[in-house]
């Protein structure tokens, strides 16, 4: 007898070739500029007028310049403006969040809503940092506003002030990502059974021991991968700030950030000092990042090792 031939078609290939054009990208323009970015801050590489110094290998000096230099101070700077907008933005997400899946409170036009408090997602930081600019301004309508209906006197100067200025700039983040928290909280909350919430309801679980004994524990997920990107998405905050104080960090430079101050050091064209601050941000996300997924996880991995101990003596 002949045996028929068997043939045998592999698709795997068509993947590879598919992700291929990812790899490449990733590859030039992020991989290649990363490991620049590491190589430059062991040097040092700047311009002084026309003059180009370097590069010149000088180990981890750079590091331990900018430690010297005002970088823990707009770290603070950066800490406190991203607490002044992402704990508001938590707590109000939350809430609405809450709202909008309970099946008990009926509430209409629920689509509506969902693209009003997303909307201000879509305006570019740019554009929203201007707005902010023009209102709050000494000349704007909030202070003709104010001062038409005799709460004030005088102009009042919001961008004179470290509160005003941080305020501003706290209230704009806010504006910006509470929505699209909104509506990622909302998809996990959705995500739960309901199962779960009428077994909760029949027992005589009000609605704050359920929001906080069954609600947050099971969207914890969906928590840390807010709380990851804000961090990191706080650690990068430039472009409201800088619009906002025109670059300067004003006043006395208490909303300068991190991001802000090595946009200084590339506007001077130190490429060295610039590499090394990146990096310190790259490990600082990093180690942040690392512990706020241990807090969030590691409860569940050590439920799961017991759950697992006991079914073994069982």
């Amino acid at each position: 007898m002949n045996k028929k031939k068997q043939y045998h078609l592999s698709y795997a290939k068509w993947g590879y070739i598919f992700i291929l054009p990812f790899f490449v990208t990733y590859f030039i323009f992020s991989l290649i500029p990363l490991v620049d970015t590491v190589r430059y801050s062991f040097f040092e590489y700047y311009r002084s007028g026309i003059k180009e110094v370097g590069p010149n290998f000088i180990g981890l000096e750079n590091y331990a310049e900018l430690l010297k230099s005002d970088m823990i101070g707009y770290a603070g700077n950066t800490l406190i403006l991203w607490i002044i907008g992402f704990v508001p933005q938590i707590v109000i997400a939350l809430l609405l969040a809450n709202w909008f899946t309970d099946v008990r409170l009926k509430i209409r036009g629920k689509q509506f809503f969902k693209i009003i408090i997303y909307l201000p997602n879509l305006i570019m930081a740019s554009a929203f940092a201007m707005l902010f600019f023009a209102l709050f301004s000494t000349n704007g309508p909030i202070n003709s506003i104010l001062m038409s209906i005799g709460l004030t006197d005088t102009p009042i100067d919001f961008m004179g002030t470290t509160f005003g200025t941080r305020s501003l700039i706290g209230l704009m983040n806010f504006l910006m990502w509470f929505g699209n928290t909104t509506i990622m909280l909302m998809a996990a909350i959705m995500g739960i059974s309901p199962d779960i919430f009428e077994a909760a309801e029949l027992d005589g679980c009000g609605s704050f021991r359920r929001f906080f004994s069954i609600t947050l524990p099971l969207i914890r997920p969906i928590l840390a991968y807010t709380l990851i990107t804000s961090i990191i998405g706080g650690l990068q905050m430039f472009d409201v700030p800088q619009i906002l104080t025109n670059g300067q960090g004003n006043p006395d430079r208490t909303s300068m950030t991190l991001i802000m101050f090595l946009n200084s050091h590339l506007k001077s064209r130190n490429y060295g000092m610039a590499g090394a601050l990146s990096v310190y941000l790259f490990i600082v996300s990093g180690i942040l990042c690392f512990f706020v997924y241990r807090m969030t996880n590691g409860s569940n991995k050590g439920a799961s090792r017991k759950t697992r101990k006991g079914g073994h003596k069982a």
